[in-house]
């Protein structure tokens, strides 16, 4: 006899479901069933494995199941990646594309706040976008214990087709290698809208991950483009990080992940982060000279947010665009330290009403008040009002507003 296990199980886990597959030689599909929903949901559930097991041909086999509320989905995911384990099949089961999956993104979109969830704990999928972050990891690396990945795959394509996220940009951090260019064909075909590549440490790296996107792509015959975050996470990445922001065009933004470049440097990341300081800011600039967004490490203390608030101040004056997140609560904070402030606005609907009404005039030099405003400050404050208006701290007409 042949047995796997897949799926978790234990007093905190929800929304997911341990499976024991045990392949015998005959007396054909033996369900054992404990869930506190059997009641409710038992007929179903046995329903939906009987026709899983015949969809992937298993005729004779015991199957043990431990629920803790799992959807279709996730029992979808947890029965093919047991008969993965134990067969040659290379039959999948994937569920229908909902409606509301189907949405785009864009190479100029917010990427302010990105949520981490850990690709193989499903109870934390399902109302991941009602915190409204920018973007949603599914990751499939650091959060993924070793022997776990395989059924990780199965269970984030499942999630990309089945699950709401309420318009985040749909984002997955596959692994290292081969393993994760293994990944990008379970989960590219499936409207993944970014891919972030971990501990990047060169342009071959991204162009390896983009050649291989693109041969899914055409063989699947789709053409929405799917965007690229290098993560820089070592000292030879940050020396090599302009040459990673422009390996490829669909390369959109970069990352710094500060608790692998810390280690790769032997020394502790403190809040402070001086040690971090000159990353961080080659990290900007290259993606600043590449036209690209840069966006910060993860903030680890989810109860401190006056920290984590200071950090965010710290990370846009530094100039970058955006961080990541571990936990929800961290989503706010980080929107609103990123967003403009109250004087900010103020002072750039003061620059650009200044140099529109310079232009109306024909003058060729800008003043506001006694001060001349150059060029690239003009830029600036133009970039601050979009950024407003698109946030919808000012109306798009609030110039005219301004008049009345």
């Amino acid at each position: 006899m042949k047995q796997a296990t897949t799926g978790n199980a234990g007093p905190k886990v929800r929304s997911d479901i341990e499976i024991t597959l045990i392949i015998t030689d005959n007396g054909g599909v033996d369900l054992e069933i404990k869930s506190k929903v059997k009641s409710m949901y038992g007929t179903a559930i046995e329903k939906q494995c009987r026709e899983l097991l015949h969809h992937f041909g298993v005729k004779n086999a015991r199957l043990i199941l431990n629920d803790s509320g799992a959807l279709p989905f996730v029992i979808a995911a947890r029965v093919e990646a047991a008969v993965r384990a134990l067969t040659a099949t290379e039959v999948s089961f994937m569920p229908e594309m909902i409606a509301e999956n189907r949405y785009l993104s864009s190479r100029e979109r917010f990427r302010f706040s990105r949520l981490y969830l850990p690709g193989n704990s499903p109870g934390m999928f399902l109302n991941a976008g009602l915190h409204s972050p920018d973007g949603i990891i599914l990751d499939l690396e650091d959060s993924v214990a070793p022997d776990r990945k395989d059924e990780a795959r199965i269970l984030v394509r499942n999630a990309l087709r089945a699950v709401n996220f309420y318009g985040a940009e749909r984002m997955v951090r596959i692994n290292q290698g081969e393993r994760g260019l293994e990944d990008l064909e379970y989960v590219i075909p499936h409207n993944v809208h970014l891919v972030l590549i971990p501990k990047c440490e060169n342009a071959q790296t991204v162009i390896r991950v983009d050649e291989k996107i693109r041969a899914i792509k055409k063989a699947a015959g789709q053409t929405e483009e799917v965007f690229l975050m290098p993560i820089i996470e070592s000292a030879a990445g940050v020396e090599k990080a302009y040459e990673t922001a422009t390996a490829s065009s669909s390369v959109v933004a970069m990352a710094i992940g500060l608790e692998d470049y810390t280690a790769d440097l032997g020394v502790q990341r403190t809040k402070e982060g001086s040690e971090s300081l000159y990353a961080r800011s080659r990290i900007v600039v290259a993606a600043k000279a590449a036209g690209i967004q840069p966006i910060d490490s993860v903030f680890s203390d989810v109860g401190d947010m006056e920290g984590l608030l200071a950090n965010v101040i710290s990370s846009k004056a530094m100039g970058f665009e955006g961080m990541g997140c571990i936990h929800p609560r961290q989503i706010a904070v980080i929107r609103h330290g990123f967003s403009p402030s109250d004087d900010e606005t103020e002072r750039a609907k003061k620059i650009v009403l200044a140099y529109r009404d310079a232009l109306a005039r024909g003058l060729g030099v800008v003043a506001l008040g006694s001060k001349m405003i150059d060029p690239p400050v003009v830029a600036r404050a133009e970039k601050t009002i979009m950024l407003a208006v698109r946030l919808g701290l000012l109306p798009e007409d609030w110039a005219e507003a301004e008049a009345k």
